[in-house]
């Protein structure tokens, strides 16, 4: 620590997200020395670090605190640096609306055919849609899994524009924007009626492969699967086959169990697949909501309190 108090250091790769410089204006005046990483391996002198990857040399370096721009942090070894006395925190929390939005996107694109139509335009085919294929959100039920931040934020704008929403979590605590509640235990259930399903879950042992082909199998053959969670909660093989033979209407996956999704992926050749490069949560405003955690953060530091977000 700098005579001027905690020195954080910024990882090049939260440019993934938005530019180094805008965290660093983010956090001008806030009581934390800011300096850039040229790499994985310029930890000199740093107490902490701001990343969107992990790098096996904060082990090895003399760090206090590591916080993560993204929400999920299944890439850091949680054992490791509970050993090493790091703490790692997350920026779960600053996605609900941006993710939220996204979704309520993917809902009207397949409701009003929107993506059909824009992949249309290349060729300039001009073709009014079947008397069957479109149809409105209000009524339709939507099945939220996961109902932390993402998930209450897909729920309320899910309920603003009408449809009927259930919802799976381990506690069945109501929550205004939910119809009904289920848990874990009841997701085939929870599923069967909903016209689309949508997965907000972060991503463990428990929830890995979630959603494979018995709850494919339970859904409703018009209903379309939304993924905004993490890729290894579905069983992508499984879904594949599902969408090939028909047995659901539709996907729109944000995440992948290999990301980038490899050329080779026939997902990208499925007219009923929307396909987005992990970017629901994207918005302008990033920085700024990381920068105000981080500001958060300090003050408990400085107090002596755990802190926010704080996984290990």
């Amino acid at each position: 620590m700098s005579e001027d108090g905690l020195v954080l250091g910024i990882h090049p790769s939260v440019s993934e997200l938005f530019p180094p410089s805008k965290l660093r204006e983010e956090l001008g005046d806030a009581p934390v020395v800011v300096e850039g990483m040229d790499g994985d391996a310029d930890t000199d002198g740093l107490d902490g670090v701001v990343t969107f990857t992990y790098s096996e040399a904060f082990l090895d370096a003399d760090l206090q605190w590591i916080h993560c721009v993204l929400a999920g942090v299944d890439a850091f070894p949680l054992d490791d640096l509970e050993r090493a006395g790091i703490r790692l925190t997350n920026s779960s929390g600053v996605h609900g609306d941006a993710v939220g939005d996204t979704v309520l996107g993917y809902l009207l694109q397949f409701a009003r055919r929107l993506h059909v139509y824009r992949d249309n335009e290349p060729e300039r085919t001009w073709r009014y849609p079947d008397w069957h294929e479109t149809f409105t959100l209000s009524g339709e039920t939507v099945c939220v899994v996961g109902l932390g931040t993402l998930g209450q934020g897909v729920t309320s704008r899910a309920q603003g524009v009408g449809m009927d929403v259930a919802g799976v979590r381990r506690t069945p605590t109501p929550i205004p924007s939910v119809d009904d509640l289920y848990t874990p235990d009841a997701l085939t259930e929870a599923v069967a009626d909903a016209r689309f399903v949508v997965l907000t879950v972060p991503l463990s042992e428990r929830t890995r492969d979630l959603v494979g082909a018995d709850e494919l199998a339970a859904m409703r053959d018009d209903a379309y699967l939304v993924n905004v969670a993490r890729g290894g909660v579905v069983d992508q093989d499984a879904l594949v086959d599902a969408l090939e033979a028909g047995e659901i209407a539709g996907a729109a996956l944000d995440v992948f169990e290999e990301e980038p999704l490899p050329d080779d992926s026939p997902l990208w050749e499925l007219e009923n697949v929307i396909v987005t490069p992990h970017a629901a949560g994207a918005t302008r405003d990033y920085a700024g909501r990381v920068a105000a955690l981080i500001r958060e953060n300090l003050t408990r530091i400085r107090d002596g309190d755990s802190l926010a977000n704080q996984v290990v």
